[in-house]
């Protein structure tokens, strides 16, 4: 019996996709249903039905899976933000470990000895950033968080995931800009000025930091802002970022500080950290001082003679390793990343750091030709994984250990299987949950280099994996349907494969690859991007 559109059906929830969608089978056929938990039988009714898989919306729990929780959050799950509110965060860090391990099997054909998943003390408040768009819908200012799959804003203030001082700050800016009749960003006509309020606490410190994101650069009554928000005298900085362009991208590159010196400082493993508006830093410092310990442990208890920390950022991880090694070198690629590093340093008297504002892989062949074998290799890359030239180049190196920190099991798992191809194995993996209650998750691994003199080295063509069988769980087809659908958007093939690369989902070399070297390819706009995005999403191929 096919399924429907406007069938109603009794479903028995087997398992979850990271997205927070409950998965049943229905004679064979795959239906997913928000908000639901392994375990759950319900009657769900389709709002959506396809050949390969239909999407249910759930009208009545029949039996609770044990799983199931109460949900504490008003606005769970239109605001987007969480995942699993709906289960037990015992449920949550099972299905994430398994997520990996599912990885490391499925996508890298890799047996890892995985250990525990390090779960959080709590799984409230420990967001240090956040990020609140604010408009007005029927006149009404709304300052919260997109609804999932567009730019509806979700009235919310008072996000669970946030430290409770934020909800009143958010409050004083919001008096403010009623009271002073502050104009507010309007994408549709693309005027207006204030387009988020961006926040962000240094829990060692206790010191905040207020951003508010403009499009235009002379706010006024900023004097009223201020004198409004003496009495918080966490406040440490008040800037205005400068967004005026067209973009996602919640901020500009451009900031003006408005009081203090522009930054903030937390301590992080001993560290202190300067942390300004565009500082990359863990969202979770709890959870991020274990993940650096375990990556601190997984990288030797005796002393390093050259640790080298590639993809640094800020130089976080680095430095809180640099008490082990003679010498630390990190390289970034982006440049006010390896200001902030430096200033990190002489901030934490560490003089035997040096950072180097590079491609990772380029410096680390660069570093190779002269000569430079670390002992220890650090990796942490953005979700899309290491570049086929910085697994070259690290394993050319032959360090005795690879520690590899990672935000997406996919891209790991894939990088695993290629530094296993260089003559690297995975000793073991730590699954870290640093993003309760959404679809993320960390991991940190140990690669050893095989001691076997006999060991065959093999050329490891990243364009020819089998990065996931992923893609397997949705055509090009069934991903436009999907966009077309929800976003009205309408996505090409060339659009949808240079995304999937984005993410590590890698094709067949000369897929969608122009004919003429010197042929100009149309790049994926931002708007289509981040809709392709959230359809890959939808199907599990990417967290």
């Amino acid at each position: 019996m096919l399924l429907n559109k406007n069938d109603d059906i009794e479903l028995h929830i087997d398992s979850v996709s990271l997205t927070g969608s409950g998965v049943g089978r229905y004679n064979g056929l795959a239906v997913f249903v928000p908000a639901t938990a392994p375990g759950d039988i319900i009657e769900a009714h389709i709002i959506k039905a396809k050949k390969s898989y239909a999407v249910g919306k759930c009208t009545k729990i029949i039996k609770p899976s044990p799983d199931r929780t109460d949900n504490d959050c008003p606005v769970y799950p239109g605001c987007g933000g969480c995942s699993f509110r709906h289960m037990s965060y015992g449920a949550e860090l099972k299905l994430k470990a398994d997520a990996v391990r599912d990885a490391f099997s499925r996508i890298g054909g890799l047996d890892v000895e995985l250990k525990p998943i390090i779960g959080a003390d709590s799984p409230d408040g420990y967001r240090n950033k956040a990020q609140y768009p604010v408009g007005r819908e029927n006149g009404k200012l709304k300052i919260g968080f997109y609804s999932r799959r567009s730019h509806r804003i979700v009235d919310c203030r008072a996000c669970r995931l946030a430290p409770p001082e934020f909800e009143k700050i958010l409050g004083t800016v919001a008096d403010w800009i009623e009271k002073y009749n502050i104009s507010v960003y309007d994408e549709t006509s693309r005027s207006g000025a204030v387009r988020h309020i961006y926040l962000r606490k240094a829990f060692a410190t206790g010191e905040i930091m207020l951003c508010l994101v403009s499009a235009q650069e002379n706010l006024p009554n900023t004097d009223a802002l201020l004198d409004a928000l003496k009495s918080e005298e966490s406040i440490k900085s008040v800037l205005i970022n400068i967004n005026s362009d067209d973009t996602n991208a919640v901020l500009g590159d451009r900031c003006i500080c408005l009081f203090g010196d522009g930054c903030i400082t937390d301590i992080l493993c001993g560290v202190k950290v300067r942390i300004s508006p565009l500082s990359f830093y863990q969202v979770n410092r709890a959870q991020a001082e274990r993940l650096y310990k375990k990556a601190a442990e997984y990288a030797g208890a005796e002393k390093i003679k050259l640790l080298l920390d590639l993809y640094c950022g800020a130089g976080t991880i680095g430095l809180s390793m640099a008490d082990k090694a003679e010498e630390l070198i990190g390289i970034e690629t982006v440049a006010p990343a390896i200001e902030d590093a430096k200033k990190n340093a002489a901030a934490n008297g560490i003089e035997n750091a040096r950072f180097i504002c590079a491609d990772a892989g380029e410096a680390a062949e660069k570093l190779l030709a002269e000569g430079k074998r670390p002992e220890v290799i650090v990796l942490d890359p953005p979700r899309k994984g290491c570049s086929e030239q910085t697994i070259k180049a690290a394993a050319g190196m032959a360090p005795d250990r690879i520690v590899y920190v990672s935000c997406d099991p996919a891209t790991l798992a894939r990088d695993c299987a290629a530094f296993k191809g260089l003559g690297y194995e995975v000793e073991e993996a730590t699954p870290v949950d640093l993003f309760p209650r959404t679809a993320h998750v960390e991991t940190v691994c140990l690669l050893s280099k095989l001691q076997s003199k006999e060991h065959i080295e093999i050329e490891v063509k990243m364009d020819e994996m089998d990065l996931t069988s992923a893609e397997s769980k949705a055509t090009y087809e069934e991903i436009r349907e999907y966009v077309l659908e929800h976003t009205g958007l309408k996505v090409s093939h060339l659009y949808i494969a240079q995304v999937k690369q984005k993410y590590g989902i890698i094709e067949r070399e000369n897929y969608n690859k122009p004919k003429s070297e010197n042929a100009k390819q149309p790049q994926c706009p931002a708007e289509k991007e981040k809709a392709i995005t959230e359809a890959l999403r939808h199907f599990g191929m990417i967290l």
